[in-house]
């Protein structure tokens, strides 16, 4: 039995939709209680990746629909002064593979045979694969100049790209349009709050390297800032629950000519430029925007647009440092360093930035 959905908004609850019938993305209705005690995190069982946080998640999940996805390497990057996450080492070399397993995994308790989705690359990536492993039929919607690496994935898995000429708006449209029509299961990872489930499991994962305790400051890329809301949620779950004490400043670094949060917090000016070098998070509608900025403010966080020549540049100095991600990776780095010169992040405070996808997806 799949957990009951509930809209923010207007208070309606559902079986299973991908939006609410007054077009707001749902959340899960309830959460299951945490403990009181936090486990000891030398018992837990990392061989089971995200996994290992099953009792917390907010459905048991088919685990048909895992590769060992989470729990990756978290390491010192000295360069920007920061500990970053090494989410390139999941199955298909991006965080998505978080939220992918747990939404193919609703979907499989739901009896669902055919997955829809839209992206930019990565989730389309993750999506094919788990799809496959789940035994489910996918057809992801893609731009027309998706990267060639991404685009293999999808084939490899066996799933059906459909290209789509026009903005990233355009792919989401014809997706929406197809999903309409009956052309399957809607498993978009900015709507479906099963993905949330997944990534929040990066909070977890970080606070639990730290005996349970939270790090100053969190810096990632946002899109649609499916990573950067999960870790909002694990959080704030967290400090509910007792198990840490706070909840990081969370600082949201996007590409400059489209960072809608940075416009609505700093105004048309502040997030203008351009970056396209990001590809992976030009996203001028985000789904879930009003949490973002809620995040970013209950936080007591930021966000910053970043251009492209930062962007390469951070790029370069990763690379050079061992850490070879793709483009969109860079500008949370690069954020990392604004921050740290207008001082609302400390040279002797503990942050943590994912690096979110592979520089082998580039090409």
């Amino acid at each position: 039995m799949s957990a009951r959905l509930a809209c923010p908004d207007c208070g309606a609850t559902h079986d299973d939709r991908w939006r609410c019938d007054c077009g707001a993305p749902l959340s899960y209705a309830a959460l299951p209680a945490l403990p009181d005690d936090p486990p000891d995190p030398a018992t837990l069982d990392r061989e089971r990746g995200l996994w290992a946080f099953a009792d917390a998640l907010p459905e048991p999940f088919d685990a048909r629909a895992t590769l060992g996805e989470g729990f990756t390497p978290e390491v010192d990057a000295p360069a920007f002064g920061c500990r970053v996450t090494l989410e390139a080492v999941s199955p298909t070399a991006s965080f998505k593979d978080r939220g992918a397993t747990t939404t193919v995994a609703r979907a499989l308790a739901l009896g669902v045979d055919r997955l829809v989705d839209d992206s930019s690359g990565n989730a389309a990536a993750a999506l094919a694969t788990y799809a496959a492993r789940a035994g489910i039929d996918c057809e992801v919607y893609v731009p027309a100049s998706v990267k060639a690496g991404k685009l293999r994935a999808v084939e490899a898995a066996g799933a059906t790209p459909v290209r789509v000429e026009g903005s990233r708006a355009a792919v989401t449209d014809a997706c929406v349009a197809a999903v309409a029509n009956g052309d399957g299961w809607y498993a978009s990872h900015a709507w479906r709050p099963s993905f949330l489930a997944g990534t929040a499991t990066w909070a977890y994962e970080v606070a639990a390297r730290r005996d349970w305790t939270a790090p100053d400051a969190v810096v990632a890329p946002v899109g649609h800032g499916t990573l950067f809301l999960g870790a909002w949620r694990g959080f704030r779950r967290l400090r509910a629950a007792g198990w840490t004490g706070r909840v990081p400043r969370l600082y949201a670094a996007q590409a400059a000519g489209t960072a809608p949060v940075v416009a609505a917090l700093h105004g048309d000016g502040a997030a203008a430029g351009d970056n396209d070098a990001a590809d992976g998070i030009q996203i001028g509608s985000p789904v879930r925007h009003a949490e973002l900025l809620r995040a970013v403010r209950a936080s007591g966080g930021d966000a910053l647009a970043v251009d492209r020549a930062t962007t390469e540049e951070a790029l370069d100095r990763l690379a050079r440092a061992g850490l070879y991600v793709e483009p969109t990776c860079a500008v949370a780095p690069a954020a990392l360093e604004r921050l740290r010169d207008r001082g609302a992040v400390g040279p002797d405070e503990d942050v943590v930035v994912p690096l979110t996808g592979s520089g082998l997806k580039t090409d």
